[in-house]
């Protein structure tokens, strides 16, 4: 569709297809408003997206090679065009967002034996033009560069909702049904063919370049990295709005931490409390009484009342935990750093406890696919627009922060998130399913480091090929990613000297997963800044990017913040009507479109009805 067949006013224009865009989109077109939703990309979600391995080294090329773009008689022109009373306001052509981004290939060069590969090989170096293979060149997530959408912004996820609970994937299902995916229906079809339902495909030991170019369409890598609690804002959203029909989620199996040199399992849950071998009998029972008094704590101030304005871990050590017991709620359920005030432990202790149990046996799921698939559950593409110059009016704008040049911030200090993607050959600590996802979490290696989120990922979890395992490491950046998060790799990983070259440090280097493959890259964190922090018109509203939090609580408060608004007398994200309450202009009965026979009916009712059993609260 040509911008000349597209309507001259819509109520709300949005720029941009991440997440906290995509659901001010659905919310808006959900309570009926008219919504043109566009992205100058040519893939979704913009920084929440997910890439193919191949998609991905062609978005490595595009990052490497954008330029700013001179437009100055563009604008002049645009300017010329505005009626009294407006204000012109050019957005930035070049992202900027992403900076000192780096690749290097440490998996083997050598040629695959079963087959000829026409795929240059990777040189050991940071990714560029040249090491870009031309197979990856068409292979990145498609969208069109910019897209209207309306309310079929809704999603596939099959989330359970308080009332009816819909079991967890199994570790041998994957069934999606995802529209618009970041990637084709075909290619999803070849990464369901080899799930661990069909029988074991023997993978090779040496895994090659050419080999992870080959089996690209397998990978689903996440520019940035979270996972929802199961009783986060995300999750009630997605089912409050019954947009969770349209992805589906794997439960995290296990909760880990870096220790003393090694990796243990976290026991979170009264089951792994009790079955833990690392706790002591007197240990369990401490760690039972305190986390039961974190249920409830609010109810308990004289416990804490005089560590109000003191560390929490300065309250952990005067409950007389061990260091055990500390390191486990510090750094891994609370999640705090050691400076965080003792009431903020105590509510993270608290949600972290809540969300235990209601769909598995830790607080957090994984949408399948990637978490690029969240931000597509909620907009759906309808059109293509040109750059001919229609001119379209509305009465606000949502742009992505993103678009906004330097000289409309007051500001421009930013803070700064470090991100690390891996493939690797193996898990941090094996166990007897190779099936598992596992949440790492790694404090500070010396005291002016950060401590470090990390995210492993398995091939169930549709994120990568079998055999290999996705790892994603995320912190608040105290300077580039390569020096955040480098030495962390070091100690969890084998990281070849040369390419392909087996580990001969030792049994334990040895015993460490190799890094086949590696990207570093900080990602701007904007989420500090709120409406004063630009010099724009108050009918243009501005979505920050992601933050550096294990969670979207943040970037889904902040839709919630923008709808609001723009319609302050409106529900937030309604849930979609049962099919039997929508009323039909006219009062007589509607006539039938052409084809509508018994048999052409079959899949929509089937679809109705679907639908129909998947809205679980009516809208009033």
């Amino acid at each position: 569709m040509a911008a000349e067949d597209l309507p001259s006013q819509f109520d709300v224009v949005i720029l941009g297809t991440g997440l906290t865009e995509s659901v001010i989109a659905a919310a808006c077109s959900r309570v009926g408003q008219s919504v043109l939703h566009l992205d100058r990309r040519n893939y979704y979600a913009g920084n929440w997206a997910s890439f193919t391995f191949n998609g991905l080294l062609s978005w490595i090329e595009q990052y490497k090679n954008q330029q700013e773009v001179q437009i100055t008689e563009l604008e002049q022109v645009w300017r010329s065009l505005i009626d009294e009373g407006e204000d012109a306001v050019p957005l930035s052509a070049l992202d900027s967002s992403i900076s000192n981004l780096e690749v290097f290939c440490y998996a083997s060069e050598e040629e695959e034996k079963e087959e000829e590969m026409k795929t240059p090989l990777s040189s050991f170096q940071p990714v560029n033009a040249e090491t870009v293979s031309e197979e990856a060149n068409g292979d990145s997530t498609e969208a069109h560069d910019t897209v209207t959408g309306d309310d079929t912004t809704a999603s596939d996820a099959k989330t359970p909702n308080e009332e009816h609970e819909v079991s967890e994937p199994k570790e041998d299902q994957h069934t999606s049904d995802i529209s618009e995916p970041s990637q084709s229906q075909e290619e999803k079809e070849s990464q369901l063919s080899s799930s661990p339902a069909d029988p074991p495909v023997e993978v090779q030991k040496k895994i090659t370049y050419q080999k992870l170019v080959k089996e690209g369409r397998r990978f689903n890598i996440d520019l940035v990295s979270k996972l929802m609690y199961s009783r986060g804002a995300l999750v009630d959203l997605l089912i409050k709005s019954n947009v969770s029909r349209y992805a589906e989620f794997k439960n995290i199996g296990r909760i880990l931490t870096y220790r003393n040199g090694k990796v243990e399992q976290v026991p979170c849950s009264r089951a792994d409390v009790f079955a833990s071998k690392q706790l002591t009998v007197v240990e369990k029972r401490m760690l039972m009484k305190f986390l039961t008094f974190c249920l409830d704590f609010e109810q308990h101030p004289e416990e804490y009342q005089d560590y109000t304005e003191k560390p929490f871990r300065e309250f952990l050590k005067n409950k007389k935990l061990t260091e055990n017991l500390q390191h486990f709620i510090l750094h891994s359920i609370a999640m705090v750093t050691q400076h965080t005030l003792t009431e903020e432990g105590l509510k993270a202790t608290q949600h972290f406890l809540r969300c235990l149990g209601r769909y598995g046996n830790t607080p957090f799921l994984f949408p399948l696919y990637g978490l690029g698939e969240i931000p597509q559950c909620f907009c759906r593409v309808k059109a293509v627009i040109d750059t001919r110059g229609q001119r379209i009016s509305c009465s606000h704008f949502v742009v992505e922060d993103s678009y906004i040049r330097d000289e409309q911030r007051q500001s421009t200090a930013y803070r700064q998130i470090s991100r690390a993607v891996l493939i690797t050959d193996r898990s941090v600590l094996p166990s007897e399913s190779d099936q598992q996802i596992s949440m790492v979490t790694i404090p500070p290696l010396e005291s002016s480091a950060p401590a470090v989120r990390m995210v492993e990922l398995c091939s169930s979890s549709m994120t990568c090929m079998p055999g290999t395992y996705l790892v994603h490491l995320t912190c608040s950046s105290s300077g580039k990613a390569q020096e955040d998060l480098a030495p962390v790799i070091s100690q969890l990983f084998h990281v070849s000297t040369i390419p392909g070259e087996e580990p001969s440090e030792g049994a334990e280097e040895r015993s460490k997963p190799a890094v086949l493959w590696v990207m570093y890259f900080n990602m701007r964190d904007t989420s500090a800044l709120d409406s004063s922090s630009y010099s724009l018109p108050s009918n243009v509203h501005v979505c920050t990017g992601p933050d550096d939090s294990l969670c979207s609580d943040y970037s889904i408060k902040l839709a919630e913040s923008v709808f609001h608004h723009i319609l302050p007398d409106e529900e937030f994200c309604p849930p979609a009507p049962n099919p039997e309450d929508i009323i039909y202009d006219g009062d007589g009965p509607q006539a039938e479109g052409p084809g509508f026979d018994e048999s052409t009916n079959t899949e929509a009712d089937k679809s109705l009805a679907e639908e129909e059993g998947a809205t679980h609260e009516k809208s009033p």
